[in-house]
């Protein structure tokens, strides 16, 4: 099994884009595996449309936590953070 490094990148594609009341929910598939990922808080003044890329990173979390596996984290082609969510 291959570890992931912080700094390991994934690509993914938005899916889907929900304008909600303060922030959009971007919903991405990760090209390789085919899962997807929400993200509920993105800033609405970021120009995301369907098909564009985005990038993936994981952090595994301590094992105590065991209703949430790790921390995904959505970045921009620049590596600039854009939401984040636990699974």
């Amino acid at each position: 099994m291959t570890e992931i490094k912080e700094s390991d990148r994934f690509e993914c594609k938005v899916v889907n884009i929900i304008n909600n009341l303060k922030w959009k929910g971007v919903m991405v598939k990760e090209i390789k595996s085919g899962g997807n990922v929400y993200f509920a808080r993105t800033d609405p003044k970021r120009d995301l449309k369907p098909g564009d890329t985005l990038y993936l990173g994981v952090r595994e979390l301590p094992s105590q936590m065991e209703e949430m596996q790790a921390e995904v984290t959505l970045y921009d082609k620049n590596d600039e953070k854009i939401d984040w969510t636990f699974i």
